[in-house]
Order: structure tokens, then C-alpha cells, then sequence
């Protein structure tokens, strides 16, 4: 019989992954349920990205979100005015360009986002709570190596 410890150390990269992997497909259940539950309103995975854009880049352009989206402006704005037309999105004449329009939030918007993250941290507490302390100590401290490695320097790293 092998300990935690001594099997968290012989995990492969590709072992870890599919770990990871499907932890991940159960979470995009989870965030499925809160994501529905948060609303009378469906909103898509890629709406709630345009959200989560939006909100960390308040008043970007369309222009600018599908950049960042990697999205045809066509595709992009589509998103955005189903966004609006549910009450989450505003559209407003940018204060550097007339010809532009800004993006932001509606306080329903912000309001879904926070009732989404509070109804997914729930879940997670509970899930996390009925672990073990070592085995959230564990969770705790693979996490943070997988966030590092996450982390810019580290990817362009590894792709050398």
C-alpha cells in the first residue's frame, strides 16, 4: 500500500493532467448549474466571458473585446446585444471617440457576476469541506504550483 504522499509523487505529467482534465469537466457542470441558477436569463460561456471582459476592462470597444476574444466583430457584437437586450450590458459613446462605443456593465450585470461567484463558492466550500484536511492541504498547495506555472514567464518557458 503506498502513501498519499509517495503517489503524489509519482504522478505523471500526463496522469496529473487527466486528473486536472476531468476535475475541470466537472467543475463546467458546476459553473453550468450556477450559472443558470443566478438567472432567469440563460447566459452562454461565451456571454459570461464577454461579462467577465467587460468587467475587468470596463469601457472596451467592441473592437477591443474581440481582440481579446479571438472573435469576428460581427460575432462579438451579436453577443453583446443579447447582453444588453437581458439588461447586462450598456452601450455608451466613448469619451475619447464619438464614432466609438464603450462597453459596460448595467448594475444587473454586476449583480448576476456576484450572485454567480457566490453561488459557485458555495458549491466549492461544500465539495472542499467534505475533504480531509491533508487532502485540502494538498489541493491548497498543487493549486498554487499550478497557478505559478500558469503564470506568463512559466508558459513562455515551457514552450522553449
Amino acid at each position: 500500500m503506498t502513501s498519499p504522499a509517495s503517489r503524489r509523487r509519482a504522478a505523471t505529467p500526463a496522469r496529473a493532467a487527466s486528473e486536472v482534465s476531468e476535475v475541470v469537466e466537472l467543475l463546467e457542470v458546476l459553473w453550468g448549474r450556477g450559472r443558470d441558477a443566478a438567472s432567469p436569463a440563460p447566459v452562454s460561456s461565451a456571454q459570461l466571458r464577454v461579462l467577465y471582459i467587460i468587467e475587468r476592462d470596463e469601457g472596451i470597444n467592441l473592437r477591443g473585446l474581440g481582440a481579446l476574444m479571438g472573435a469576428a466583430p460581427s460575432s462579438v457584437s451579436r453577443l453583446c446585444d443579447r447582453l444588453q437586450a437581458v439588461g447586462f450590458v450598456e452601450r455608451g459613446t466613448s469619451r475619447a471617440s464619438r464614432r466609438e462605443l464603450e462597453l459596460r456593465l448595467t448594475p444587473g450585470g454586476r449583480r448576476f457576476l456576484a450572485e454567480l461567484r457566490a453561488r459557485r463558492e458555495e458549491a466549492l466550500t461544500a465539495a472542499i469541506a467534505a475533504m480531509s484536511p491533508a487532502a485540502r492541504g494538498a489541493l491548497v498547495e498543487g493549486l498554487a504550483g499550478f497557478r505559478k506555472a500558469l503564470k506568463p514567464p512559466a508558459l513562455e518557458r515551457n514552450r522553449s
